[in-house]
């Protein structure tokens, strides 16, 4: 696997600020060709395409206004935009699993878009013992975001410091266009403030090979 010199010095931050801290925020950090392709084939989508998002997995999975209210469309290897985001998960995997021996095996995505009001209240994308999702990574594809907007990502974390900080246990993200978030999915519980207008971006986990049988762990 070969890495441009930026994608290089991008993942060789993420992986410092994982080893050091557990997360990483990296504001306006995604290849800006990668960006605008995302966000044009994201424009383009049919509003059928999307799918209003549950809570829990497989015969768990159930649909609950008071915990989320977004959309979600899955992303597969189909069409150009979705092809060039995998490739540079797949790169970003491989510089993780080689500077922190993460084992990381597999990277599921969807498109998230969080209309006027929208929220998903705090909670964790995994637990510590169920062995599914190591990492969580989102990126964001909104255009002249600015505070007054809202629609902020609050991770929670009692260690953190620095500017983005309130009361030393939360971090607080704008979703800004191509602003790059990665975290320890077992670790952060995080949430989703309501915006005020239109909010798009992408969720996607790395995850462990939990096989059985010799058959693998498929994604949600």
């Amino acid at each position: 696997m070969t890495y441009s010199g930026g994608d290089t010095t991008l993942f060789e931050s993420i992986s410092n600020d994982i080893a050091e801290k557990g997360y990483s925020i990296r504001p306006y950090a995604l290849p800006e060709d990668l960006t605008r392709l995302l966000l044009n084939h994201l424009i383009e989508l049919p509003t059928e395409k999307f799918k209003r998002a549950g809570i829990g997995r497989a015969k768990d999975h159930m649909i609950n206004d008071f915990i989320r209210t977004d959309e979600i469309s899955w992303i597969a290897r189909n069409n150009e935009a979705s092809c060039a985001w995998i490739n540079w998960t797949e790169s970003l995997q491989a510089y993780l699993n080689r500077r922190l021996f993460l084992g990381l095996f597999s990277f599921e995505s969807h498109f998230a878009h969080y209309a006027k009001g929208d929220f998903y209240k705090k909670h964790k994308d995994a637990f510590k013992g169920e062995g599914n999702r190591v990492l969580s990574v989102v990126v964001y594809l909104n255009q002249h975001w600015s505070a007054d907007d809202g629609g902020e990502l609050v991770i929670y974390d009692k260690n953190s410091r620095g500017s983005t900080v309130i009361d030393n246990s939360k971090i607080t993200v704008l979703p800004s266009y191509g602003t790059i978030v990665v975290f320890l999915s077992e670790e952060f519980p995080h949430e989703v403030l309501p915006a005020k207008r239109d909010r798009y971006s992408i969720a996607g986990w790395f995850r462990l090979n939990n096989s059985i049988d010799n058959n693998i762990d498929p994604p949600s």
